[in-house]
């Protein structure tokens, strides 16, 4: 059987195998509150045999979601029908994770499927509308907002919004928390010369613009429980020779590695700057590079839809787990399809029980046909 189907512990928490489900943005929750949507979208992946299902991108704070569609862990109310979704995930046999997250400048955007809705969408949809908030008073691109810039006071209350956020998750269930500081949102834009022109203790040196990202795990480390992992999602560079850049990517997992992070997601770009060379695998060699570097286990995302080179990235050591998202969306059954690829018997197994009896009986019968 391929090592990508080879369990993994992290702490507590042993996953049945490497392939994970990467955080989607569904933009279809109001308030901020899960749905029956999110249930089903985020439940067939369990039931089509991944490992560990991370839950989109899910505000702190209401201004710190990407869109007015998108979920959010700021209030008590919104733990029940995400424990709903823990629930399900669990009894079919898979980890499930929170992505938690502050969209900072590039907050406040449209539903991509609903640019411009009338006064029904509006409030079929319970639109809203804010200011972003930003490390520095600059916009995404020309058509963006122009956020505010975070007083010291305010940040204070961002890193406070996590660790609440987090005792959340914890309420709910969920396995596994990922920190979300890639893509151009908040945390990377601290991260980024690119975005943060602070000239305060959390801009300039590298070391000041890593303090919030810091400062936010260790806390959140803290109120996390010692046997469940905590992932850190990061754009390993800019792909922008004025940006972060790989090696800063490993100074800054070394630091999370040591404030208790288990696992670096490793990303890329999410700058208007950005010029992104994208291809099949296009990111292993970053988690690759941060693996070795930082001596801490990663993983990588980003066009590895591919079975036999996501199998190669685990036996060759170059990451400890492939994440998917669009292949994922195309095929929620991945994982059973690329084991039975293989011919494994142990396939049978991860399907679910109200279908592998039944897929096993269906090979049986095509065998003799």
């Amino acid at each position: 059987m391929s090592q990508l189907f080879s369990p993994l512990t992290l702490r507590g928490l042993t996953l049945r195998n490497r392939t994970v489900v990467a955080p989607m943005c569904q933009y279809s929750a109001q308030m901020g509150l899960a749905n029956d949507w999110h249930l089903v979208h985020l439940g067939r992946f369990a039931i089509g045999g991944f490992g560990l299902v991370i839950v989109e991108a899910t505000g702190v704070e209401p201004r710190g979601r990407i869109t007015y569609g998108c979920l959010g862990l700021w209030s008590d109310a919104q733990i029940a029908p995400l424990g709903r979704i823990v629930d399900f995930v669990h009894a079919q046999g898979a980890a499930i994770g929170i992505q938690l997250a502050h969209a900072g400048r590039k907050a406040s955007s449209p539903l991509p499927f609903l640019k411009d809705p009338d006064a029904e969408q509006k409030a079929r949809h319970s639109y809203e509308d804010w200011q972003p908030v930003a490390p520095s008073a600059f916009p995404h691109d020309a058509g963006s907002k122009v956020p505010h810039a975070l007083t010291l006071e305010e940040i204070a209350g961002i890193r406070t919004a996590f660790v609440d956020a987090a005792k959340r998750a914890g309420t709910a269930g969920f396995d596994v928390i990922e920190l979300h500081c890639a893509h151009g949102y908040l945390l990377n834009e601290f991260l980024s010369p690119l975005a943060n022109r602070r000239e305060d203790q959390y801009g300039g040196a590298r070391e000041n613009r890593m303090r919030l990202p810091l400062e936010i795990a260790e806390a959140v480390r803290k109120v996390w429980p010692a046997d469940k992992p905590l992932f850190a999602r990061i754009s390993t560079t800019d792909w922008h020779t004025d940006g972060w850049q790989v090696e800063d990517s490993v100074v800054l997992a070394r630091a999370f590695k040591a404030r208790g992070v288990d696992v670096i997601d490793c990303s890329s770009g999410g700058f208007a700057e950005s010029r992104i060379e994208a291809g099949p695998g296009y990111q292993l060699g970053l988690a690759d590079a941060v693996r070795k570097g930082a001596d801490i286990a990663t993983m990588t995302v980003g066009l590895m839809g591919d079975a036999d080179m996501a199998a190669a990235a685990i036996a060759e050591g170059k990451a400890d787990l492939v994440a998917l998202a669009r292949p994922a969306l195309e095929d929620p059954n991945w994982p059973v399809r690329a084991l039975a690829a293989t011919g494994a018997p142990e396939v049978y197994a991860l399907h679910a029980k109200q279908a592998g009896y039944a897929v096993r009986g269906l090979h049986k019968a095509l065998d003799k046909a």
